[in-house]
């Protein structure tokens, strides 16, 4: 393969950097196929990245497939947003960082909530004397059990947000990344 074609794949991979190695692997793998694939038909290498465009765009859109291929939260899925955070346009830089950290704090939240709740009630109910136990509350209630139903249903809540955050992520990065340019046309 010519000179210019590996420094086209080096710097589309370079864009690809923050996702996990066996993804990039594969996406590279992916380009450079379509690359010999044009290269045996004929095609010179400046065809070639015209017609595959911009490195930067093109795993833009990449970042974009697969960040909104599916809607489920993982760890790998927010190292793919902040990597296409590093390439998507102005608008992204409010709207992505936002969504991104409140949805995990309100999931984070949604976990202690009911936690912090069942603690009280138990220090309650087994008079623990469990340290700072008696700070965990809701402002006028004093009734445990009733501190620790309305922090389940806070839990609820909280967890609805932050999965609606993760799904409004995805979906605004669904609507801004254009497809992935079709390699074979």
């Amino acid at each position: 393969m010519e000179k210019n074609l590996n420094d086209y794949l080096d710097k589309v991979e370079k864009y690809l950097k923050p996702l996990p190695i066996s993804e990039r692997v594969d996406i590279v793998k992916e380009i450079k196929s379509e690359i010999l694939e044009l290269q045996s038909d004929g095609k010179t290498a400046e065809q070639i990245t015209g017609r595959l465009g911009n490195p930067k765009e093109l795993a833009k859109a990449y970042l974009g497939d697969l960040i909104a291929k599916n809607d489920s939260f993982s760890w790998n899925r927010v190292l793919a947003i902040c990597a296409y955070y590093s390439l998507a346009s102005l608008s992204g830089l409010i709207v992505i960082p936002v969504l991104a950290i409140c949805s995990p704090v309100f999931i984070i939240c949604a976990i202690a909530t009911p936690i912090m709740g069942f603690v009280k009630l138990i220090d309650a109910l087994l008079n623990l004397g469990i340290p700072c136990a008696n700070y965990i509350g809701i402002s006028g209630i004093e009734n445990p059990v009733a501190v620790f139903i309305i922090s389940i249903v806070m839990g609820v809540i909280l967890y609805h947000i932050g999965r609606g955050c993760w799904k409004l992520l995805v979906y605004y990065i669904k609507g801004v990344s254009k497809a992935k340019q079709h390699l074979s046309i």
